[in-house]
Protein backbone atom coordinates (compact mmCIF):
# COMPACT_ATOMS: atom_id res chain seq x y z
CA UNK A 1 0.00 0.00 0.00
CA UNK A 2 1.11 3.59 -1.07
CA UNK A 3 1.04 6.34 1.28
CA UNK A 4 1.32 10.09 0.27
CA UNK A 5 1.69 13.07 2.74
CA UNK A 6 2.26 16.72 1.43
CA UNK A 7 3.62 19.73 2.60
CA UNK A 8 4.90 23.38 1.64
CA UNK A 9 1.38 25.21 1.46
CA UNK A 10 0.22 28.31 3.03
CA UNK A 11 -0.57 32.19 3.04
CA UNK A 12 0.70 33.70 0.07
CA UNK A 13 0.33 37.59 -1.51
CA UNK A 14 -0.54 37.56 -4.97
CA UNK A 15 2.45 37.06 -7.49
CA UNK A 16 4.42 35.64 -4.51
CA UNK A 17 5.57 31.79 -4.84
CA UNK A 18 5.71 28.46 -2.62
CA UNK A 19 6.80 24.80 -3.23
CA UNK A 20 4.98 22.15 -2.45
CA UNK A 21 6.46 18.79 -1.32
CA UNK A 22 5.19 14.87 -1.66
CA UNK A 23 6.62 12.35 -0.35
CA UNK A 24 5.65 9.07 -1.19
CA UNK A 25 6.51 5.38 1.24
CA UNK A 26 5.47 1.73 0.52
CA UNK A 27 5.02 -0.36 -2.26
CA UNK A 28 6.36 1.73 -4.82
CA UNK A 29 6.03 0.28 -8.37
CA UNK A 30 9.37 1.76 -10.14
CA UNK A 31 6.99 2.97 -13.58
CA UNK A 32 4.19 5.31 -12.37
CA UNK A 33 2.70 8.41 -12.61
CA UNK A 34 2.81 11.07 -10.15
CA UNK A 35 0.15 14.57 -10.06
CA UNK A 36 -1.42 17.51 -8.40
CA UNK A 37 -4.71 18.23 -7.77
CA UNK A 38 -6.60 21.00 -6.63
CA UNK A 39 -9.98 21.98 -5.53
CA UNK A 40 -10.92 25.48 -4.76
CA UNK A 41 -13.98 25.78 -2.66
CA UNK A 42 -17.55 25.01 -4.08
CA UNK A 43 -15.53 23.69 -6.88
CA UNK A 44 -14.60 20.19 -8.12
CA UNK A 45 -11.04 18.83 -7.67
CA UNK A 46 -9.29 19.90 -11.00
CA UNK A 47 -6.01 18.73 -12.69
CA UNK A 48 -3.15 20.68 -12.30
CA UNK A 49 -0.46 18.55 -13.47
CA UNK A 50 1.28 15.23 -13.90
CA UNK A 51 4.50 13.72 -14.18
CA UNK A 52 5.64 10.32 -15.84
CA UNK A 53 8.70 8.69 -14.31
CA UNK A 54 10.60 8.82 -17.42
CA UNK A 55 10.02 12.87 -17.04
CA UNK A 56 7.56 13.14 -19.26
CA UNK A 57 5.25 16.43 -17.95
CA UNK A 58 1.49 17.87 -18.45
CA UNK A 59 0.37 20.92 -17.34
CA UNK A 60 -3.44 22.25 -17.04
CA UNK A 61 -3.65 25.49 -19.23
CA UNK A 62 -4.28 27.79 -15.94
CA UNK A 63 -1.12 26.98 -14.42
CA UNK A 64 1.25 26.63 -17.91
CA UNK A 65 4.20 29.18 -17.56
CA UNK A 66 3.83 29.62 -14.17
CA UNK A 67 4.35 26.11 -12.08
CA UNK A 68 6.82 23.53 -12.68
CA UNK A 69 6.56 20.06 -11.68
CA UNK A 70 9.65 17.86 -10.93
CA UNK A 71 10.46 14.50 -8.73
CA UNK A 72 12.98 12.73 -7.27
CA UNK A 73 12.67 9.38 -7.61
CA UNK A 74 15.99 8.80 -5.60
CA UNK A 75 14.21 10.29 -2.97
CA UNK A 76 10.32 9.44 -3.83
CA UNK A 77 9.21 13.05 -3.45
CA UNK A 78 7.25 15.21 -5.92
CA UNK A 79 7.41 19.28 -5.83
CA UNK A 80 5.07 21.30 -7.19
CA UNK A 81 6.69 25.03 -7.65
CA UNK A 82 4.22 27.90 -8.25
CA UNK A 83 5.47 31.10 -9.47
CA UNK A 84 3.35 34.15 -9.75
CA UNK A 85 0.43 33.22 -8.00
CA UNK A 86 -2.38 34.42 -8.21
CA UNK A 87 -6.19 34.62 -5.77
CA UNK A 88 -8.06 31.92 -8.52
CA UNK A 89 -4.93 29.90 -7.38
CA UNK A 90 -6.29 29.32 -3.96
CA UNK A 91 -7.19 25.42 -2.83
CA UNK A 92 -6.45 22.76 -1.23
CA UNK A 93 -3.94 20.92 -3.40
CA UNK A 94 -3.25 17.04 -3.38
CA UNK A 95 -0.86 14.95 -5.00
CA UNK A 96 -1.84 11.46 -6.24
CA UNK A 97 -0.03 8.42 -6.99
CA UNK A 98 -1.26 5.66 -9.79
CA UNK A 99 0.63 2.61 -11.29
CA UNK A 100 -0.42 -0.81 -12.78
CA UNK A 101 -3.37 -1.59 -10.62
CA UNK A 102 -2.47 0.90 -7.36
CA UNK A 103 -3.56 4.29 -6.96
CA UNK A 104 -3.25 6.75 -4.01
CA UNK A 105 -4.20 10.31 -2.75
CA UNK A 106 -2.69 12.48 -0.17
CA UNK A 107 -4.49 14.11 2.54
CA UNK A 108 -4.29 17.57 0.89
CA UNK A 109 -2.39 20.98 2.06
CA UNK A 110 -4.35 24.46 1.95
CA UNK A 111 -2.87 26.88 -0.59
CA UNK A 112 -4.14 30.48 -0.22
CA UNK A 113 -3.41 33.68 -2.48
CA UNK A 114 -4.74 36.67 -0.27
CA UNK A 115 -3.29 40.02 0.05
Amino acid sequence: QVRLVESGGGLVQPGGSLRLSCVVSGNIFSNNIMGWYRRAPGKQREFVAITHTGGTTDYADSVKGRFTISRDNAKNTMYLQMNSLKPEDTAVYYCHYAASSDSAWGQGTQVTVSS
